[in-house]
């Protein structure tokens, strides 16, 4: 698959099947929007595009510095490119970008950019300048520029929706399995291992601490996960904390991992730490002996589901 800076960079004459959505977290429900496009694109011989947009809308032109994604950029080029799509074009979202008409979003970005022959767009989907044209005038500027225009139902869509909202919410609640059976794959989060406070290695239990690569990633409530990551080629399974540290008096949200069977430097190394399973919430123990008993019945736990998965 190759990946586009922009609308612009998009190089081809022979046409192309068009999708447009943020399409965040690719999941079960994408993933079923996305073969159809992959597939529609080879019977007619044409390219399949996925047109999508950075920064969200939202993060421009509501300043929300607090929204939280269920991907990262590089985490949605991997899962696309599984699905068979040729081209993912990622678009800056600007203000200026926004203020586009409908006509010039579509015969500058849609027509001229990136060759569209045929669209494949959900019933409600609303574009240009204030989001002011819908999908009935897309099918009559195609009547203009040349392009089919497929509906995509507001059942399909609506499960769509559904499993976005709900993953969101397992997430928030710490419902993993709930999370990940609606993605279609564990969830997880990609970073590079830090240096910490180290008071997991006085308890005998030394921690990874993972810093994410972007901020704007969603992390799972706080709590105690059964988690796995490949380091050096081989997957490891570990016990991992989301939280603050409340019995040492922490105030700031890390995401720490005692890797079992495993011993070696990580510091600097990027790994992806998938979740598995929820153990328990965050909770401030009476001092360091009660934390160090609490993961240990950690330890029993993941080791005991460990065993199910293998």
């Amino acid at each position: 698959m190759k990946v586009h800076k922009g609308a612009a960079a998009y190089k081809n004459d022979r046409g192309s099947v068009v999708t447009i959505g943020t399409f965040d977290g690719v999941h079960v429900g994408h993933a079923t929007i996305l073969k159809r496009l992959a597939k529609t694109a080879k019977d007619l011989d044409l390219d399949a595009v996925l047109l999508t947009f950075f920064p969200h809308p939202r993060m421009v032109l509501q300043k929300d510095t607090s929204i939280k994604m269920l991907h990262t950029l590089e985490e949605k080029k991997n899962h696309v490119a599984a699905l068979g799509i040729q081209h993912l074009v990622i678009h800056p979202f600007t203000h200026g970008f926004s203020r586009l008409t409908a006509t010039e979003y579509v015969r500058d970005i849609l027509v001229n950019q990136l060759k569209a022959k045929k669209i494949i767009i959900g019933y409600d989907h609303r574009f240009g300048r204030n989001r002011a044209a819908d999908i009935n005038d897309l099918k009559e500027f195609g009547k203009t520029y040349l392009f089919d225009v497929e509906e995509i139902t507001a059942q399909e869509l609506d499960d769509v929706a559904v499993s976005s909202t709900k993953i969101r919410k397992a997430l928030e609640q710490g419902d993993i399995e709930t999370a990940n059976n609606y993605l279609g794959y564990n969830y997880n989060i990609t970073g590079t291992i830090e240096k910490g406070k180290a008071i997991g290695r006085t308890l005998d239990y030394p921690t990874a601490n993972l810093k994410p690569d972007e901020a704007y990633k969603l992390i799972p409530k706080n709590g105690v996960y059964v988690t796995q990551a490949t380091i050096n080629e081989k997957a490891v399974y570990g016990i991992t904390s989301i939280g603050t540290n409340p019995t040492v008096g922490g105030k700031t949200t890390t995401i720490e991992t005692y890797f079992l069977d495993f011993e070696g430097n990580l510091y600097d190394l990027q790994i992806t730490l998938s979740f598995l399973k929820y153990i328990r919430d965050e909770a401030t123990f009476d001092g360091l002996p009660a934390l160090k008993k609490a993961i240990a019945g950690d330890e029993l736990f993941a080791k005991n589901f460990i065993k199910t998965c293998e």
